[in-house]
């Protein structure tokens, strides 16, 4: 990498961490759904995608304890620590499997997809632990009703938001998918 390299990975990096900051007053605007459109998990997934799985781990895991600790939301713990976790491996997994898997439209999904099914299991293990490994206090069902019953908006949004993005930004910056 040269440096003008990491300078662009370094300046985006920072505008994806200031998206996760920013976007969840923009979602916390519709009560109903707000916070299940998962608005921090956007800028995160796309960081991994455009700067890489290491910026992407960075940002996934600064994002949600910055928050937490500026504005108190998420709550610290154990909210805003397991998230952290969560979006570390969302932004590690995205940017690492884009750039292991052939640049093709099917490998976006095939990154974005499997960055979600990770993080999601990262975030179930990281509450297993906050909670003491005590399945009365975190089980599979309140798994199911955090990582998916009540993240379905939010995972919507991510399959058809994020492809369309990382390939038409893509493409624009000269990348071919």
């Amino acid at each position: 990498m040269n440096k003008r390299t990491d300078i662009k990975k370094l300046t985006l990096a920072a505008m994806f961490l200031a998206l996760a900051f920013v976007m969840p007053f923009l979602t916390g605007q519709i009560p109903q759904v707000g916070s299940r459109l998962c608005p921090m998990h956007i800028p995160v997934l796309l960081c991994g995608f455009f700067c890489g799985a290491p910026w992407g781990l960075a940002v996934g895991f600064a994002a949600p304890l910055l928050r937490s600790v500026t504005l108190g939301m998420p709550p610290l713990y154990p909210t805003a620590l397991c998230m952290a976790f969560e979006l570390a491996a969302y932004g590690f997994v995205a940017g690492w499997l884009h750039r292991k898997l052939p640049h093709k439209r099917i490998s976006v999904l095939v990154s974005l997809l499997s960055a979600m099914i990770i993080g999601r299991l990262v975030w179930g293990v990281a509450m297993f632990a906050c909670m003491g490994f005590d399945a009365a206090k975190f089980g599979f069902s309140a798994f199911m009703a955090g990582a998916v019953v009540n993240a379905v908006p939010g995972i919507l949004v991510q399959i058809v938001l994020i492809p369309v993005l990382v390939i038409a930004l893509g493409k624009y910056a000269g990348k071919k998918e």
